[in-house]
């Protein structure tokens, strides 16, 4: 009898009472010796497939690991650390757990910016969305996303610039790995761009109740665009911004490296200035001959930048200032987060558009706000005198807004403002959402080993923001409508 058929043989026996290998009709001491035998063959066969396993790629075994808790009855279930990207015929896994139990304890509340999800959302509350409201969002859209039975589809529309459309969707599929199963079915269009898309002018009178509900980064006053988080929380491959979370804990060491009250007494901006006429004008105020206006402004050039491996534009190396400098590009910019968090006094040139989480922050406590006008540069000199002169509140002014941003950006809040933002969102939905022909279905596996053949950093952010097992206690609970 072959290997295979004696292990067969096992599952006969165990489950059947059928002799095993052939040997229990023998007498009861030759039986005996045979089991010792057959148990060592078993051993031996069940390492080999373990070990061809292992060499081959294929994961047996491997799908996923899990753990008791001995506090809880509940099981921790730990996605795979590594993907077999060899695979001709890359598919989604369909063995990954569907729901996991959710431990009923309180949660936490969530901090105060997700009361905004209710005000992004006002437009539709009171007739709901239709399927010819999102359709209308399709001219405006990069992408279409569906999710059905927690499983995510995307059918696309046009590129990105960068991969701005690739985190984004990434991003969305780390949430399906933290909460399996908890996320509704919808359909939605999102938009990667710069300029918000659904203005308000356009919608008013009869046209008020059918306007286009449409993702994206930002929105302000004038616009209907769904605020959503942006893609760098997963990394920006490009110029070498690293996932969130890592960016948060070098921004938090960066922090010790000089007190606030040895950084230069200056206020700092390092950027692109030809994204926007406002930027232009901050350049107007470096030092020259006949001014000081207290400020040291830097040209970022990111194509010197890449280089030079961008050794010069690590953001945990740009805490060295007492005051920093936030103004808008084009419309918002995904630097404010990194500035707020370096412990220096935000100088904040008062934007017109939101982030989903700027709409908390509070003058005066977490940043001093300069207007945008014809004296910047004056503004920006008064404002650095008074901190040199009030070191003390200046500083508990930086501090304040490095807190806030520590202790109400981690990334547990992220994912549960995109959770709770799809949530409510699929409550207005008034179809049910379906699988476009064009659409093809996305995971975390298809998507680092397609997306990362393109350019090695993009799947090694990939792999360092990916959430490895899912989160066994409920969402935060989100606060009510202002």
């Amino acid at each position: 009898m072959d290997m295979g058929t004696c292990f067969h043989s096992v599952f006969g026996f165990w489950s059947q009472g059928a002799p095993l290998c052939g040997h229990f009709s023998m007498s009861s001491g030759k039986r005996w010796a045979s089991i010792t035998i057959f148990i060592f063959v078993f051993v031996i066969s069940f390492g080999y497939l373990i070990d061809k396993s292992a060499l081959t790629g294929n994961y047996f075994f491997r799908t996923f690991a899990t753990t008791v808790s001995p506090k809880k009855s509940s099981v921790q279930v730990e996605f795979p650390s590594k993907f077999n990207c060899s695979n001709l015929n890359l598919t989604c896994p369909t063995n990954y757990p569907v729901t996991i139990e959710k431990e009923e304890s309180s949660p936490v509340a969530c901090p105060e910016y997700m009361r905004w999800i209710h005000e992004d959302l006002r437009p539709w509350k009171s007739a709901g969305i239709t399927r010819d409201m999102v359709e209308s969002g399709r001219v405006y859209a990069n992408f279409r996303l569906v999710i059905v039975k927690g499983k995510a589809y995307v059918e696309k529309y046009k590129g990105s610039y960068q991969t701005r459309d690739v985190f984004t969707i990434w991003g969305i599929l780390q949430l399906l790995r933290l909460y399996p199963g908890k996320v509704p079915d919808l359909e939605l269009m999102f938009w990667c761009g710069d300029e918000t898309v659904i203005k308000k002018r356009d919608h008013q009178g009869p046209k008020a109740t059918s306007v286009p509900p449409v993702f994206h980064y930002c929105n302000d006053d004038e616009s209907l665009d769904i605020v959503f988080p942006d893609w760098s929380f997963w990394g920006w491959p490009e110029i070498d911004i690293k996932p969130w979370k890592t960016t948060l804990e070098a921004l938090k060491e960066g922090n010790k490296r000089i007190e606030w009250k040895d950084r230069k007494p200056y206020a700092f901006w390092k950027g692109n200035p030809y994204m926007s006429r406002t930027r232009m004008e901050l350049m107007k105020c470096r030092i020259s001959d006949k001014h000081d206006w207290n400020v040291h402004l830097y040209i970022q050039d990111w194509g010197k930048e890449s280089k030079q491996g961008f050794k010069n534009s690590k953001l945990e190396d740009q805490c060295t200032h007492r005051y920093k400098i936030y103004i808008e590009g084009s419309t918002w910019s995904v630097s404010e987060k990194y500035i707020l968090a370096c412990n220096s006094m935000t100088l904040l040139l008062m934007p017109q558009y939101h982030e989903f989480f700027t709409r908390s922050l509070v003058p005066m406590q977490h940043y001093w706000p300069i207007k945008v006008t014809d004296n910047i540069c004056r503004d920006l000199k008064l404002a650095v005198e008074w901190g040199n002169n009030h070191t003390d509140k200046a500083q508990a002014i930086g501090e304040a807004a490095s807190k806030f941003i520590q202790e109400n950006l981690k990334m547990d809040f992220i994912y549960d403002y995109m959770f709770h933002l799809l949530s409510e969102y699929s409550k207005l939905l008034k179809f049910e959402p379906t699988i476009p022909l064009g659409a093809l279905e996305v995971c975390s596996e298809t998507m680092a080993c397609l997306e990362g053949k393109k350019f090695w950093r993009i799947k090694n952010f990939m792999v360092e923001s990916m959430v490895k097992s899912p989160r066994d206690t409920l969402p935060c609970t989100m606060p009510p409508p202002l």
